[in-house]
């Protein structure tokens, strides 16, 4: 599907807006400079055409004001007739300067406005002047005078039919302006909508489809279908993508495959490892019960015909034969942990520590133990870690004075810590690291007993339930073993 899509998404996005871009620049230049002409148009319309239509309407008032104050002055002789004359001339010729202001660039109407102020001043200089000179009505002046004036008025009114020309040219092209303008903003609007659709289009098949088709294909996998190969849809980067999963599938795939082999081989061990569990506890065992038991029948039956050294001889065999069994069901409950006792429940350990507490060889040890909490795990083998930690403070405790042991227990954000402190002998800081590996001793057999693999056993347990454990080598006074186990969510703080 990778062969039809030669650009990458980003690039088919950019391109688009690219397009959008242009499209919008142009449009505004566009649309700025039908703005401009549409403002020129409106602005000749409204602020030269229109006055110059009210001018016109002015400049006829003031020529009829003209010819009837002559009239009036030439029926009556009164002087005051001439008023409107004197007014209607300072009019006309302010009205003629503004129309050639608002008429400059409309030069038919323009020529009609000085072929008017010529022909104006040609019928004052003509007649009205001559006959307000004679004051005479019966002038022949006055007939002909009437009919200049009647061709000034047909001057006046090819002036206005020049003006309203003008002005129905401006409306014209001002709605031509405006047309265009909106036909502008309607092609930016639709190149626009169409941009827009253009990147729901791209959206949709350049980038959505080919991502859904890699999400149902990353879920198959997910479900558990490892030997599906992913496809490579859409444009390069999102193929490419799809490649980097397929690799990272192929990787897991080898993982996988990988961890099945190691689980299989572990599954093995586990097997020889419980086979072996069950020769050493039955098979190696029978020989050394009969060891001992034969080297105590010996004893008893010719006991009395051995001497010291024989007897010597006997007990170190007894003795030997005893240490393995010990040192066997040691060994066997430390490969128990996390593969025999593996139950994950509600524990009080309260309770548990009350059991182990009352089992204690020694009636003398004090014990303080602080409130416990409830947490999950294994019931057995948090007895074990109670039971090897008490018996480990009872033993080492100082001789001649009865062992005094303190439990604590404190929350700590998502867990609890624990701290078991006694008064006995202490151990080296030297060894914090040493007395948590199996079969390692810290003192001679014949003064300590045990085979030095308590703390392992503790240590197993702990880091089983997800905790840690270490020895506090602040504390002086004797020893103290820290540890922690998860707290369960609804857990008091």
């Amino acid at each position: 599907m990778t062969g039809r899509w030669r650009l990458t998404s980003q690039r088919l996005f950019a391109l688009t807006l690219g397009a959008m871009v242009a499209l919008i620049v142009l449009g505004s230049v566009a649309g700025a400079v039908t703005l401009s002409d549409t403002a020129k148009v409106s602005d000749r319309l409204q602020d030269r055409i229109s006055p110059a239509g009210t001018a016109v309407v002015q400049l006829g008032v003031a020529l009829v004001d003209q010819e009837t104050g002559v009239r009036g002055y030439l029926l009556s002789g009164d002087r005051q007739f001439l008023v409107p004359y004197d007014t209607g001339i300072k009019t006309e010729q302010r009205m003629v300067e503004q129309l050639r202001q608002f008429l400059r660039d409309e030069p038919v109407a323009l020529a009609d406005v000085e072929r008017l102020a010529r022909d104006a001043e040609r019928w004052r200089s003509g007649y009205a002047e001559p006959l307000i000179a004679a004051k005479d009505p019966r002038s022949p002046l006055v007939e002909t005078g009437k009919a200049a004036f009647d061709r000034l008025r047909a001057g006046l009114a090819t002036l206005q039919r020049d003006v309203e020309a003008a002005r129905t040219a401006g409306r014209s092209a001002l709605a031509d302006a405006r047309e265009r303008r909106d036909t502008i903003l309607l092609v930016i609007i639709g190149g626009l909508l169409a941009g827009l659709a253009a990147i729901a289009v791209l959206l949709q098949s350049a980038v959505l489809r080919p991502l859904q088709e890699l999400r149902a294909s990353v879920r198959r996998v997910a479900d558990g279908d490892f030997d599906h190969r992913l496809p490579s849809p859409g444009p390069p980067d999102l193929a490419e993508l799809a490649a980097d999963v397929e690799a990272m599938r192929d990787r897991v795939v080898a993982a996988l495959a990988e961890s099945r082999s190691t689980e299989e081989q572990l599954r093995r061990s586990n097997s020889d490892l419980e086979q072996f569990a069950y020769v050493a506890s039955h098979d190696l065992q029978e020989p050394l019960r009969k060891i001992a038991s034969f080297c105590q029948m010996l004893q008893r039956r010719y006991g009395d015909q051995l001497d010291d050294r024989a007897r010597q001889y006997i007990a170190f065999a007894v003795d030997g034969a005893t240490r393995m069994q010990a040192l066997i069901n040691d060994l066997l409950a430390f490969s128990r942990v996390g593969r025999v006792y593996d139950n994950v429940v509600d524990v009080d350990l309260a309770r548990t520590f009350a059991r182990v507490r009352s089992d204690l060889a020694d009636a003398d040890a004090v014990v303080d133990c602080a409130p416990l909490p409830v947490v999950q795990g294994d019931p057995t083998l948090l007895s074990m870690l109670w039971q090897n930690l008490l018996s480990n403070a009872v033993k080492f405790g100082k001789p001649g004075e009865p062992p005094r042991i303190t439990v604590a227990a404190e929350r700590e954000d998502a867990e609890w810590r624990f701290a078991v402190q006694d008064r006995g002998i202490g151990i080296e800081p030297q060894f914090n690291e040493k007395i948590f590996v199996i079969f390692q001793r810290l003192h001679p057999r014949d003064v300590y007993s045990g085979t030095g693999i308590g703390l392992a056993i503790c240590k197993r347990i702990v880091e089983h339930h997800g905790g840690r454990i270490w020895l506090d080598q602040q504390y002086a006074d004797g020893a103290r073993i820290c540890f922690t186990l998860p707290a369960t969510a609804d857990a008091p703080a």
